[in-house]
């Protein structure tokens, strides 16, 4: 196939049919602020493939990685120890080049994959289907939302206060563009959920409720009596997980009454690199499965009677006419999706809730610890890995002093929640397996020198 480049004239008369003066004209939703005038500063336009490698190589020393001092930061992606077994077979180039599995008959390897990761999640979250994987956490988050409205036919969403704030951001920008409301709050500084909130939020107009479990602070709530309120009013209860190792220890929440559950599976495989990819999980009840977004694959038969794997549902404007489709997301997070489920093997069941309660009891012992520090106080009654400490002033200068001192303490709400006072002297703190005493006691003592 040839490639003809657009002509000028062929671009005016595409500006022309959509109503738009000029090709700017399609960027007015990005800042003015964040739009490039020219070249980027201080690159050349053209350099020799030595220098440029010698560029890079500068700019790469400039990045701390989480392995090179005491680790603290989660909220969302969390840093846990992935065994080299994952890196080398999602390496194999059977994985690693394997694109979209249109043609079961030459794509077995991957179908059965993206089967086994389907059970593993609906396994993980308490439901009964899981589909092959979406792009991260916040669009699932997103889609379920969507879904609820297709399920209730109504188009009022109201959102946990304790939901991360990515994940509200994400959500606001779609709905936008699809009449959606979302009824929001902030969260407050106590160990307490916004559950009675929630509760009292629900009415005959309501789809969904999304709540997050564990919430933003690491605070853990029951579902069940918010899913209860909203199956009494006809709406759906969405619980967002973060944090997937949390239920290794943690309840389901598709077994306290949740009819869909989303999140990230990043804690499980996927390391932290620098903020993606990842990939987000999708899960819900039987009697939902038609209006799930993405790809599901199933088992089956040949016509010998052998095993065989196929694409059962692929409910994605790709597939079938966009007006009828559930989603646009064109396509789900294969390879990390494959590390997640090469991870979760090698746990298996035992493994994943000995590494579960590995992590809360070393997050007990550093909560325990640092509160003790002159001037810092646990807003947590319990928690998983994660919890919120109030250090008595704004935690975002405490956190760069931190920093420069090669300690990561952890993630401050003001940087959450920016122009929001009273959370600003919130400190977000994860602890996992990867945390060792030393570097509890670095935390502890930077903090004391930092606050005196």
């Amino acid at each position: 196939m040839r490639y003809l480049p657009l002509t000028n004239e062929d671009r005016s008369a595409m500006l022309a049919r959509i109503g738009a003066a000029s090709i700017d004209d399609l960027f007015v939703d990005v800042p003015e602020s964040a739009r490039l005038s020219g070249p980027v500063a201080g690159l050349p336009n053209h350099a020799t493939e030595l220098a440029v490698e010698r560029h890079m190589g500068a700019l790469a020393k400039r990045n701390l990685s989480a392995g090179e001092a005491p680790f603290f930061l989660g909220c969302g992606a969390y840093r846990h120890h992935v065994p080299a077994s994952v890196d080398h077979l999602i390496q194999r180039g059977e994985f690693l080049t394997a694109y979209t599995p249109y043609q079961p008959e030459i794509a077995q390897g991957t179908l059965q994959m993206l089967f086994e990761f389907q059970t593993q999640v609906a396994r993980l979250y308490g439901c009964d289907v899981a589909n092959a994987s979406m792009y991260d956490g916040s669009t699932a988050c997103w889609e379920a939302i969507v879904m609820a409205r297709r399920v209730t036919r109504r188009n009022k969403a109201v959102l946990s206060a304790g939901l991360h704030p990515h994940y509200v951001s994400v959500a606001q920008t779609m709905a936008r563009f699809t009449g959606d409301v979302l009824e929001t709050a902030l969260p407050t500084l106590e160990a307490t959920t916004d559950a009675a909130r929630l509760l009292d939020a629900i009415d005959g107009e309501t789809s969904c409720v999304v709540v997050q479990y564990p919430d933003i602070l690491g605070r853990i709530g029951d579902l069940s009596e918010i899913a209860a309120r909203a199956h009494e009013k006809g709406a759906l209860l969405i619980a967002v997980v973060t944090e997937p190792v949390a239920l290794g220890a943690l309840r389901a929440p598709g077994e306290m009454g949740a009819d869909i559950v989303v999140g990230e599976g990043q804690g499980i495989g996927v390391g932290l690199q620098f903020g993606g990819p990842y990939v987000g999980l999708f899960a819900c009840k039987e009697r939902f499965v038609r209006q799930m977004p993405g790809r599901l694959c199933g088992e089956t038969v040949d016509a010998e009677g052998k095993r065989g794997f196929v694409l059962t549902l692929s409910t994605r404007e790709q597939h079938i006419r966009r007006e009828k489709a559930t989603s646009n997301i064109c396509t789900n997070s294969g390879l990390c999706a494959l590390a997640f489920s090469i991870h979760m093997t090698l746990l298996g069941e035992k493994g994943l809730r000995d590494l579960a309660m590995l992590n809360h009891g070393l997050a007990v012992k550093a909560a325990d610890r640092l509160a003790k520090v002159p001037g810092v106080a646990l807003i947590n009654d319990g928690f998983f890995n994660e919890f919120t400490l109030d250090l008595g002033r704004e935690a975002r200068p405490v956190v760069r002093s931190l920093a420069d001192r090669g300690i990561l303490a952890g993630v401050s709400l003001g940087r959450l929640y920016p122009g929001v006072a009273a959370l600003e002297r919130g400190l977000v703190v994860a602890v996992t397996e990867t945390s060792t005493a030393e570097d509890v006691e670095a935390l502890a003592a930077g903090l004391e020198e930092a606050l005196a």
